[in-house]
């Protein structure tokens, strides 16, 4: 009998000591990462800057990730937008012949980059914009040093901090000068909707308060 408690002592033994082996092989479990809550930073941030320079009248909307798959009345649909005409993207422009010290933004009338909000329904004219900035800057800079292209991906998400649908022009990286289709101002209701700052984010926002805010230059671009 006491032979075998013995041996019932050395088999527990050699068990514990082989969990305890086996514990000691793995390494601790990591905790679990926070949730994700850039999308809630991008529309907090954005709304903060809105309310601070008077804009009330907006709202953000979550749309699901084959958004842009979708055609546009179904993209109106689930926004609940007035119609596909109210349905707009913000785009990056670039000087690609201005003068040679024309490199950034700080002379809006004569600036290198531009943001031009144009309806989906809309095709941008961007012969209207060059002619639009000659007669800005009094036909004093010749027509041939303004040619407007689309900003490389790169260059626009350096540019405004956003990324390929996602652009808005608020709350941008760099203070872009804004051109707004005189479309889009003409709209009613003036309600219209852009990008959100995220791909799965939506900005709706009155026109005219947009406009108080931003400033934008209004011109007639498709």
């Amino acid at each position: 009998m006491e032979e075998a408690l013995v041996e019932l002592e050395r088999v527990q033994t050699k068990i514990l000591r082989r969990i305890s082996e086996l514990e000691l092989s793995y390494p601790p479990p990591v905790p679990s990462s926070s949730p994700d809550t850039t999308g809630d930073d991008t529309e907090a941030r954005l709304s903060s800057i809105l309310r601070t320079n008077g804009v009330y009248d907006f709202s953000f909307k979550r749309v699901p990730s084959d958004y842009y798959d979708w055609p546009l009345e179904a993209r109106r649909d689930v926004l609940g937008a007035a119609s596909i005409d109210h349905l707009c993207k913000s785009i990056v422009l670039v000087n690609t012949q201005a003068q040679s010290d024309v490199i950034d933004c700080r002379d809006r009338n004569n600036s290198k980059y531009y943001v031009v909000v144009v309806q989906y329904t809309a095709r941008f004219n961007a012969e209207t914009v060059r002619n639009f900035l000659y007669t800005l800057n009094n036909g004093k800079i010749a027509k041939k040093k303004f040619n407007l292209r689309l900003a490389p991906e790169e260059t626009s998400i350096k540019l405004t901090g956003f990324e390929h649908n996602a652009v808005t022009c608020i709350g941008m990286k760099t203070d872009i000068p804004v051109i707004l289709d005189e479309a889009i101002a003409k709209l009613s209701p003036d309600f219209f909707w852009l990008g959100g700052g995220e791909i799965d984010l939506k900005l709706g926002i009155r026109t005219s308060e947009f406009i108080n805010f931003v400033k934008p230059f209004i011109v007639s671009c498709s």
